[in-house]
């Protein structure tokens, strides 16, 4: 009986995981050809980034890449409570949450007409999509193209938010699960349009360990023993594996530029993961409020590194 209800649903997926995969590819593929163009339009009244005073220069951008559960502009995966806590506890930053890493043409999934009906009746395929475009990201066939679209996609929100090249303000790519890829994938491109200190913040971080990151000046690797899904990635990923040397992340090791911090004991989803508001950690904090102050600290950290290094700015 087991086996039989398996069948079934390994037979109702499979058409629909086809679909994805044609779909997930088609949108990096217009990109390329330049049958449709990125839009840079935002719901009314959104801004361009939050936190810091538009009017001055802020201390760093921070650019949040969410997980697979992002869906529209607004930030989806708990309701915006990370990116708010990050605006609450760090006000020198400017933070952009709307950047869409899982479309390469700068769509929300959500605002798409045949993905509202989706939504209310298969919740499933919105899942399933944004997974498919991880893997096409990840793919040596297409990771190229992804990567140069999204890697624009941010380069001009940060204008738009009121970035200047060659300015010498850091950037910061935080992502979580899946974002994880994107961020990645988005170094080379951003330091050709944007020349500048680029640090990566990976919150369980999924992805496949191919992406040159040598343009970035450091890579934090948030991580937990309790996130099976992060470990997962780097199983299923040969570049990886310390065997595969000359992987973008293994030379990036090597230089030493990944640091890796344990935010024992959370999980990479539910009640107990790295973005929950309600369990304690003995200190008392919430597994939110630990990340986010872990996250602050390693930028602050990161800003003053890049200033003793580099000297004042002009």
């Amino acid at each position: 009986m087991i086996e039989f209800a398996l069948l079934l649903l390994l037979g109702g997926l499979g058409p629909v995981l086809l679909a994805e995969a044609l779909l997930a590819r088609y949108e990096v593929l217009a990109y390329a050809a330049g049958w449709r163009t990125p839009t840079i339009a935002r719901p009314t009244g959104m801004p361009y980034a939050r936190g810091a005073d538009p009017d001055r220069p802020p201390d760093a951008y921070l650019v949040y890449l969410d997980g697979i559960g992002k869906r529209r502009f607004h930030d989806t995966r708990d309701g915006g409570r990370l990116v708010k806590s990050l605006i609450d506890g760090a006000p020198e930053l400017r933070v952009l949450g709307q950047v869409q890493p899982y479309s390469p043409l700068a769509v929300p999934l959500a605002d798409r007409p045949v993905w509202i009906w989706l939504r209310r009746h298969i919740g499933l395929v919105l899942f399933l999509h944004n997974v498919m475009q991880i893997f096409v990201a990840a793919d040596r066939r297409y990771r190229p193209l992804y990567n140069r679209a999204v890697g624009s996609q941010i380069a001009c929100q940060l204008r738009l938010a009121g970035y200047r090249p060659d300015s010498g303000i850091s950037v910061v790519l935080l992502s979580y699960s899946g974002g994880a890829q994107v961020a990645t994938g988005a170094v080379e491109e951003l330091w050709s349009q944007l020349r500048c200190p680029l640090w990566l913040i990976t919150l369980g971080g999924f992805h496949n360990g191919a992406n040159d990151i040598s343009h970035a000046r450091h890579l934090y690797r948030l991580t937990s023993a309790g996130d099976r899904i992060e470990r997962v990635g780097t199983w299923m990923f040969p570049q990886r594996w310390r065997l595969f040397r000359g992987s973008g992340w293994n030379r990036a090791d090597r230089a030493g530029k990944i640091t890796m911090h344990r935010l024992d004991p959370a999980t990479h989803v539910g009640p107990l993961s790295y973005i929950s508001p309600g369990p304690r950690l003995p200190d008392g904090r919430s597994h939110l409020d630990r990340t986010a102050d872990t996250v602050i600290a390693l930028i602050r950290d990161s800003l003053s590194t890049t200033a003793d290094a580099d000297g004042p700015l002009p």
